[in-house]
């Protein structure tokens, strides 16, 4: 049932390269996160610093975004996210910031969307009546980068028709979520 918003995250744009083909002649709203999001953002021309990138999947995510400005879906991208300067780890305490997705610094790592961003996505899933969801929105496993993913699936609970969740790091973040 419509509208029917698709949210997709996870570290890697290619294991997601058919779904999103193919989404963007069903969906009408198609939200990116995770780690995959740095790379439509280097196709936006983004500096994205150390983040996670698939250098070689920029022009199809460029395609992505040309053709979905067209009529009949929107992609929304995150306008900000919460950075840190290293992978977190049992090694040092993270040191989150947000920043505008025009503000990441070269040493930056990109670890989760924003709160502007995850309120957006929450306002953009409370329209749906059908939602699919696969990939967390961060590092969720990490409390301080835990705040995009948590923001979707409470945003699954509210909506007012069909929400699935799949995949499994979707299903974890859920159940560790609660």
């Amino acid at each position: 049932q419509r509208p029917y918003a698709v949210v997709l995250g996870g570290a890697k744009v290619s294991d997601k390269l058919a779904v999103i083909d193919n989404l963007l002649g069903k969906a009408d709203r198609l939200l990116i996160g995770g780690g995959m999001l740095f790379t439509f953002l280097a196709a936006q021309g983004h500096e994205i610093g150390k983040s996670l990138l698939e250098e070689d999947q920029i022009p199809v995510c460029a395609d992505y975004i040309q053709r979905a400005a067209g009529p009949g879906v929107q992609l929304l991208l995150p306008t900000d996210v919460v950075v840190d300067t290293v992978f977190p780890s049992g090694d040092a305490a993270p040191q989150p910031r947000v920043v505008p997705i025009d503000a990441i610094g070269a040493d930056d790592i990109g670890l989760d969307i924003g709160p502007d961003t995850a309120a957006a996505y929450a306002a953009a899933l409370a329209e749906a009546h059908t939602v699919f969801w696969n990939g967390p929105m961060g590092v969720f496993e990490v409390s301080e980068f835990a705040a995009g993913t948590r923001a979707v699936a409470q945003a699954l609970t509210e909506i007012d028709g069909l929400s699935v969740v799949g995949g499994g790091d979707s299903a974890a973040a859920v159940r560790l979520l609660g």
